[in-house]
């Protein structure tokens, strides 16, 4: 009954197959191996976009920084929700990469940055004179911190406002495949045809070991890009074994089986906990995670029977917010024993 989070599950049985396999004899270092060549390319046809540039990096943190830094100059701001992954989560990491880029915070519901709160705040930005920032990038985050998932049409809309004030546009998508699956939308439609620029194309949260994408839809940010990789010590020696996991990853369309399996789970999970008496869902449940009010005791019989989650909001609360996250390997015994806990 572990989850906590979908980085706590393991790597997918594919993916550690192709770990091994590209184990065996020599491959050239630094990205320049065979494997990487086919990724490329696989990419660039997922997403319908010959001319992008993409990498490979190791985490998550690496590639939303990268990305920002290569779209935001270090006197800008980038707007970002207040729940965003880059504010909460990355230790000023975007701050560090860009060389002093200023986040600057927008609200709205389920970790959707609100239309109408970034219009206001565009419009309130500083004018070009030296004392203040200038606006440097949108970046946001699909599926979002509170589980919340934009279409394509929403995303439209925001980089729409961005783009107005010729600002780029970044998309963290640790969980990109769980946006998709939820939407139906396709790879090009939840990017580049919405006024992205940018994203951090997710695998580790979703079966990989440990493995992201950055695609630049703009190849002219490629030299920047590998620059700044390099400098900043995100550039792998080996570099096939993060190549060997995006080709399994993207083999046969796995990134949305177990996108599939991961969303399909919480579905189930929200649906047994919404017939408990008690329970609140405090938000949508858009894709793989549930943010529900517990009663005190339900969520300690839980962890009692053994269950990993997170508390989120109000913990001394009588029903604190739990945040429960499904992985492609949540079973169903794991939804049941988690349900059965909560009962006693």
């Amino acid at each position: 009954m572990f989850l906590a989070s979908d980085n706590t599950s393991g790597a997918a049985p594919g993916i550690l197959a192709a770990i091994v396999a590209a184990n065996d004899g020599y491959a050239t270092s630094y990205g320049n191996d065979t494997l990487m060549a086919d990724v490329r390319a696989r990419l660039r046809e997922v997403f319908e976009a010959p001319e992008a540039a993409i990498y490979l990096v190791a985490t998550g943190t690496a590639a939303n920084a990268l990305a920002l830094a290569t779209l935001a100059p270090p006197w800008s701001a980038i707007y970002c929700h207040r729940e965003a992954h880059v504010e909460l989560d990355e230790c000023n990491a975007p701050e560090f990469f860009t060389g002093g880029a200023k986040l600057t915070l927008i609200d709205g519901a389920h970790g959707k940055i609100d239309p109408e709160a970034l219009a206001e705040t565009l419009a309130g930005a500083a004018p070009a004179e030296v004392h203040h920032p200038q606006p440097g990038a949108l970046s946001l985050t699909n599926v979002t911190e509170l589980g919340g998932v934009y279409t394509p049409d929403e995303i439209a809309r925001l980089t729409a406002l961005a783009r107005a004030r010729g600002l780029p546009c970044h998309l963290d998508g640790a969980r990109f495949a769980n946006a998709l699956v939820a939407t139906g939308a396709t790879p090009a439609e939840m990017t580049w045809k919405a006024g992205i620029d940018a994203v951090s194309f997710g695998g580790t949260k979703n079966g990989c070991l440990g493995v992201e994408a950055v695609i630049l839809f703009d190849p002219a940010k490629a030299w920047e890009f590998e620059l700044r990789r390099k400098r900043g010590a995100h550039l792998f020696s080996k570099h096939r074994f993060l190549s060997a996991q995006m080709a399994a990853y993207l083999d046969g369309g796995l990134w949305l089986d177990l996108a599939h399996r991961a969303n399909a789970a919480a579905a189930r999970l929200a649906v047994g906990l919404g017939a408990l008496p008690g329970v609140r869902l405090v938000h949508p449940v858009e894709a793989n995670m549930i943010f529900a009010a517990l009663p005190r005791a339900m969520r300690d019989a839980a962890r009692a029977a053994g269950a990993a989650f997170h508390d989120w909001a109000d913990a001394d609360g009588p029903a604190p917010q739990a945040r429960l996250v499904c992985s492609w390997s949540t079973t169903e015994a794991d939804i049941a024993a988690f349900l059965a806990a909560c009962r006693t």
